[in-house]
């Protein structure tokens, strides 16, 4: 049957993430720190909002763009907290998560051949969706020296005739890591001097710790040649509900709208009606959710470190990606082993780019009780090498 699927399909690796997360359910009394979702439930108010809507029989297609509510009130959102601004009309489009976003956003902008930058490590769909629509993934290694943040030389030495964007993740998964202004600056120079498109996937925006996020687009002459990448379901426990957005300027958004609407139609009426409560009353309940992320960023990464395995402070997602050269390990020898001899389940930084080699990402969106067990079973494995 080989022969019936496509090339470009049988070129894409599985994901790396589901991996061992689909060896973990298989084994019992395993502390999963693998997978990037929150583990709070989504906000009541938001959850009714979505039943409430289906009692009323609202079950019907949207707009392709999404509800026009939603569009207003994500506009006002992104104006007020970011100084983003995006005309709800024309500019906007409510996808189905992030994840559809990212792909009519490529397929939007590259053509066979085009050569797509990707700052890594970096989360496992980006590349594959380059190749998908016919682009060339070439990646750009962001070394734990820089803080895991992208350097504009290594930028620069990259870029060739064929380069037709760059696509960026801050705060990033998997190392946590974030970009401010002045850190985006330069790369805002080499986009600009160099004619390149840049995608900015930032969901994880409203996670960050010890600063303000920086909307890249608001940054230099970046508003007209980036396209912002966002959604709910991490800063607002809502990974099922499938509601994301994607913001250009009105010919890119034009074009990416023509996929959308082929291929998904619209987002799901009860999960866009859920991201506008989401908006009208959640503050609360997110601020809350991002205060306990940092009490366990604070506690995991000294644990971490403690034991030995050095993990630079994450400024933003939840995740930790601790170093595991000193154990005389791959980061896959050690997730094997651990995962098999302590029943701890994280993902090798390895499967996030070349940059991520004898790395760990370990996802602190479990409960305080759950991390400190894993931090004695971890401490135990590496005591035993």
């Amino acid at each position: 049957m080989r022969n019936f699927i496509s090339d470009r399909t049988l070129q894409i690796p599985p994901s790396g993430i589901r991996k061992f997360f689909d060896l973990a359910l298989t084994m019992k009394d395993v502390i999963s720190l693998g997978v990037g979702e929150p583990d709070f439930r989504t906000p009541w108010n938001i959850c009714e909002s979505g039943i409430y809507s289906v009692e009323q029989g609202q079950t019907s297609y949207t707009s392709n763009r999404g509800l026009q509510s939603l569009r207003d009130a994500l506009g006002l959102h992104l104006a007020n907290r970011y100084q983003l601004n995006y005309s709800p009309e024309n500019e906007m489009i409510i996808t189905t998560g992030v994840s559809e976003g990212l792909d009519i956003a490529i397929r939007a902008i590259v053509n066979p051949g085009d050569e797509v930058l990707i700052a890594e490590p970096s989360y496992v769909s980006y590349a594959p969706c380059v190749c998908l629509a016919g682009g060339i993934p070439v990646p750009i290694e962001c070394s734990e020296t820089d803080n895991f943040r992208l350097n504009p030389d290594a930028l620069q030495n990259k870029i060739t005739p064929k380069t037709k964007a760059l696509i960026i993740n801050f705060p990033n998964n998997p190392t946590g890591a974030v970009m401010k202004k002045e850190d985006l600056e330069p790369i805002a120079d080499v986009v600009t001097d160099r004619d390149l498109m840049l995608i900015s996937d930032e969901v994880y925006s409203e996670l960050t710790y010890e600063s303000t996020h920086t909307a890249v687009a608001t940054v230099k002459d970046l508003w007209e040649r980036t396209i912002t990448l966002n959604g709910f379901s991490k800063a607002y426990a809502m990974t099922g509900w499938r509601v994301g957005f994607l913001c250009a300027p009105k010919d890119i958004c034009d074009a990416a709208l023509k996929i959308h609407q082929y291929v998904m139609l619209c987002a799901p009426v009860m999960g866009q009606i859920g991201a506008l409560e989401a908006l009208r009353s959640a503050e609360d309940e997110k601020t809350s959710m991002v205060n306990e992320y940092r009490l366990r960023r604070n506690m995991f990464v000294a644990g971490l470190n403690r034991i030995g395995l050095s993990c630079h402070v994450p400024e933003g997602a939840f995740y930790a990606f601790p170093s595991v050269k000193g154990t005389g390990l791959s980061d896959v020898e050690f997730a094997e082993r651990l995962l098999r001899e302590q029943r701890v389940a994280v993902v090798p930084g390895s499967v996030f780019g070349n940059g991520g080699n004898y790395h760990l990402r370990c996802a602190y969106a479990v409960s305080r009780k759950e991390l400190t067990e894993a931090l004695s079973r971890i401490e135990t494995f590496v005591n035993g090498l």
